[in-house]
């Protein structure tokens, strides 16, 4: 910030920068982590420690301390992600049923995509999402399509949000996949964490822009039940059945899609 706040909550303060530190952490850290990282002493950030842990938003294991998943709890309790939700997993569970995959729903948060839904394989073996699961938007599947079916100032602000929390953008060779994304509805790509598996995503429109991502990590082999072309004429359908239920919003000439 560049200008001085009108008023002062310096607890809160530390308690938000002790919350913000942890969320971006890929593992637990102790209290003189906390208090380097920060630059306060382990003094000024005991008592906060203590206050965050006794109403369930960190915990303390052996690794040190680490977020709970109560803030993600809470702000899956908002209306229009409860609604987004409650409306979506009736469809994502017969999808499941119908292509023998798993599949799960992602919106943006800040930087990243995050999972809010998902459904499991109904067979014996699958690979399936763990809800709360976070990536950067332009490095996933689900955070493409989010930038894809965006109108431009939009896109333009999530990207910003993107270099604001360390990661470098090449909008030179992100455009161009962003573009064939929304002119095909849609798209996939390898997976970046397990080899083998194809993410396959389509957006959740609520009028013409994207309010989540519904996708697919697709596993082929022998025990595929329908081919990877079935599957996403399958997700496309589902996807367009979450966004019928959904309340219009958007315009189509605000849409970041490429120049005919």
């Amino acid at each position: 910030m560049t200008t001085k706040s009108r008023y002062q909550a310096p607890a809160l303060k530390k308690g938000l920068e002790i919350l913000e530190l942890l969320a971006t952490a890929e593992a637990g850290l102790s209290m003189s982590d906390i208090s380097g990282a920060l630059g306060r002493s382990v003094s000024e950030i005991f008592r906060m420690l203590q206050v965050l842990e006794e109403h369930r938003y960190i915990l303390r294991d052996e690794s040190g301390f680490r977020l709970t998943s109560r803030l993600f709890s809470l702000g899956m309790r908002q209306p229009p992600v409860r609604d987004l939700v409650s409306t979506a997993l009736p469809v994502m569970q017969e999808l499941a049923r119908n292509t023998g995959q798993s599949c799960h729903l992602a919106v943006p948060s800040g930087s990243d995509m995050v999972v809010i839904a998902g459904i499991e394989a109904p067979g014996l073996i699958g690979f399936a999402v763990r809800i709360g699961y976070r990536r950067p938007l332009h490095l996933s599947a689900s955070g493409r399509i989010l930038l894809a079916f965006q109108p431009r100032n939009a896109r333009a602000g999530m990207l910003a949000e993107v270099r604001e929390a360390g990661h470098v953008v090449d909008e030179a060779a992100l455009f161009p996949v962003l573009d064939a994304l929304a002119a095909d509805g849609g798209g996939g790509a390898p997976s970046p964490v397990l080899n083998g598996i194809m993410d396959i995503s389509v957006p959740v429109l609520s009028g013409y822009v994207a309010r989540a991502a519904l996708t697919i990590p697709f596993v082929d082999g022998p025990g595929s039940r329908v081919a990877l072309a079935e599957t996403r004429a399958a997700l496309e359908a589902a996807a367009a059945e979450v966004s019928g239920q959904l309340a219009p919003s958007g315009q189509p000439d605000q849409l970041a899609l490429p120049q005919t």
